[in-house]
């Protein structure tokens, strides 16, 4: 049976790039009926949590990557997911699993596969100076004066606090990558490598190898930053007796501009952005404060200063609201707080160094399709060499295309439950009908969830107060100020001849209007142009939008009221006749 596993550490969400590669190893594993795994590589216990492992849960379950055997897992709908349905393996946290870790080991100890070390901080600055002035690359090999017995007894009287340390043969690996072809690695790419910390956790490359042999791993999909790793793995498994599993290493993914995707762009995004608009330390920290966001002033300056200082996630969504921008996603959770769907991140993800190499209908290459497609059709000889770059104009384009094929019931469920979760406010403002008809008017206009309600969206007039928004000049000039011009068979000592006076007059036919719904608003306003002025319906549906939402763009004006409400719609209306002459 095929057994793939994706082993994610738990040091905050679930990076896209992380995605890509647990989604090519579950599909991988359907395509052949075999098994897809979860483990959490939890060691790294200064840096582990367990809220960031059931962040990792939550985003892999979102996206619909359902693992057969993993921790287990309830989803918000009572699905349960996970557990061992094929043997006991122990836990799938490798903190949990270091009585294993340790018997292993103890064994290669015994067997001086593996020996304590010693040496200090001050003593591999020492190594690694020496091998730079020679010019070379530093790798770690034991001294031919090493004295086992002697190690062996102050282990002992350490009770075992050293670090442990592979004693690697150094020969040859050659690996056949299913992606890169055949692989050789030269003994001077391998070293004696650190098998276990001096806290008595393993480090990676151990437990990798030990738990993809006790879980039956035969697969193993990895980003090609892992490439360097796979002699130390391989000379493990050797040492060990184990099986080697088929590598396949898949191509790295970058920004357009051909940089790394990192948590760190969205620091970078924000910090520019300060930069740009000349707001030092002080300036920032008060901003921050009035979303009670109390960080040290010495913090934020040293974030300003240096690129590799990141605020707390909080924090920064705060700031970039403040300096209205828009940070870059890079975790599967700002995919979610974006309102992106979970089957477009995976379909375009799939497409990001694999091909199906099928074309539509029309002759144009199959671009989209759903999981169900990708279990079906995925394989390992359709996944390319190069890297990818990642197009967030083109992700955003799928986005759209898909929410404008929901059904209007469907987009507006889909809203809701991001709402409840994003901008659970909303939800209490409105009305079932208002968040309708907010949805029926924002579908055309948005390429994701959270657009709908954002400052510059297509209802982003109903999210401020009635006396909190300015009116255009320009708009105010023509459309309420400039003459209109009636047709002849209009009295001219009755008809109004602006938009101001022509808005005037809708404001005593609108207060009349019930139920105030889209379609009773549209037909109040064609009645009222058919009596007040025929074949001029602009001039008075831009003067009804200038007054309620500032300037002369808005959704059809049957929702733009209608999600207002009769109320707000005519407070609007009754200061804009005030504040215009």
């Amino acid at each position: 049976m095929i057994i793939t596993r994706f082993a994610p550490s738990p040091t905050g969400h679930l990076h896209i790039g992380g995605v890509r590669t647990a989604l090519f190893c579950w599909a991988f594993a359907k395509r052949h009926a075999g098994h897809f795994t979860l483990r959490i590589e939890d060691t790294d216990q200064a840096r582990s949590s367990e809220s960031s492992a059931r962040g990792i849960l939550e985003d892999l379950a979102w996206c619909g990557i359902l693992w057969d055997e993993g921790p287990a897992f309830t989803t918000s709908s009572g699905q349960v997911i996970g557990g061992d349905p094929r043997h006991c393996v122990g836990s799938f946290y490798q903190a949990q699993r270091l009585p294993l870790y340790n018997q292993v080991i103890a064994h290669m100890i015994e067997r001086d596969l593996a020996y304590p070390a010693f040496d200090t901080p001050e003593e591999m600055e020492a190594m690694r100076k020496a091998a730079a002035e020679r010019k070379e690359t530093f790798r770690y090999k034991r001294s031919p004066s090493y004295d086992r017995a002697a190690a062996l007894a102050r282990m002992q009287a350490l009770n075992g606090a050293c670090v442990i340390r592979f004693n690697n043969p150094g020969e040859v690996v050659k690996v056949k990558d299913e992606v890169l072809g055949e692989i050789k690695f030269e003994p001077e790419h391998t070293d004696d490598f650190v098998i276990r910390k001096a806290d008595g956790f393993p480090t990676y490359h151990f437990a990798v190898v030990v738990d993809d042999e006790q879980m039956g791993v035969t697969h193993i999909l990895r980003g090609q930053e892992h490439l360097n790793n796979t002699p130390r793995h391989v000379a493990l498994q050797r040492a060990l007796g184990y099986r080697t599993p088929v590598y396949a290493h898949l191509p790295l993914i970058f920004n357009p501009d051909a940089s790394k995707m990192s948590k760190r762009d969205k620091d970078k995004a924000a910090r520019e952005a300060c930069k740009k608009a000349g707001l030092t330390a002080p300036a920032i920290r008060a901003a921050l404060l009035t979303s009670q966001h109390d960080l040290p002033e010495s913090d934020i300056a040293a974030w300003l200063d240096d690129k590799s200082r990141q605020l707390p996630s909080d924090a920064l969504r705060a700031l970039a609201r403040h300096i209205r921008i828009t940070l870059p996603e890079i975790d599967v959770d700002d995919f979610r707080r974006a309102g992106y769907l979970p089957q477009v991140i995976c379909n375009y993800m799939a497409l990001l160094g694999w091909n199906p190499g099928m074309k539509n209908a029309d002759g144009t290459d199959l671009e989209k399709f759903d999981m169900a497609f990708l279990a079906q059709n995925f394989n390992l000889e359709r996944i390319g060499k190069t890297n990818s770059k990642f197009d967030r104009v083109k992700l955003a384009s799928f986005n759209q295309a898909a929410l404008m094929a929901l059904p209007d019931d469907q987009f507006v469920a889909l809203f809701r439950a991001w709402a409840a979760s994003y901008e659970p406010a909303l939800l209490s403002k409105w009305s079932d009908d208002q968040v309708l008809w907010v949805c029926q008017a924002a579908k055309p206009r948005v390429k994701t969830l959270s657009e709908v309600v954002s400052p510059t969206g297509p209802v982003a007039f109903a999210l401020v107060a009635d006396d909190a928004f300015a009116f255009d000049p320009g708009a105010v000039e023509k459309a309420l100020k400039k003459p209109v011009e009636l047709a002849p068979s209009t009295s001219p000592g009755s008809a109004p001849t602006t938009g101001l006076a022509l808005l005037r007059a809708f404001a005593d036919h609108l207060n009349t209007v019930e139920p105030f719904t889209p379609d009773s608003n549209e037909h109040a306003l064609k009645t009222f142009v058919d009596q007040h002025c025929p074949g001029k319906m602009g001039a008075v549906a831009q003067p009804i939008r200038v007054a309620i939402t500032g300037n002369t763009v808005s959704p059809a004006l049957g929702h733009t009221l209608a999600i207002l409400g009769k109320p707000s719609a005519l407070r609007r209306i009754q200061r804009c006749l005030a504040a215009v002459h």
